[in-house]
């Protein structure tokens, strides 16, 4: 399993996974990303309220995406069933 030393928004970590580097990038230039849309509201707000914040958010589309799975499960399921 690789391993991978990142900054990310200033923090040194290192983790291991069983993600590609492509996908270990993508992920860290989405928080940035996240990140810096946040904090543009021009307000001076710590790091740890805006990385809560921003955990928040990713948290609400992997809910979200989970529901709209199962959603599309469903449809497919009642497609599939033979009467």
């Amino acid at each position: 399993m690789p391993q991978y030393t990142l900054n990310v928004l200033g923090l040194e970590i290192r983790f291991k996974t069983d993600a590609d580097e492509g996908r270990v990038d993508a992920a860290k230039a989405l928080v940035e990303d996240l990140f810096n849309q946040i904090s543009q509201g021009g307000k001076n707000i710590n790091k740890e309220i805006l990385l809560t914040v921003l955990a928040l958010s990713l948290a609400d589309d992997v809910l979200q995406a989970k529901s709209e799975l199962r959603s599309i499960e469903s449809k497919l399921g009642s497609l599939l069933k033979i009467d």
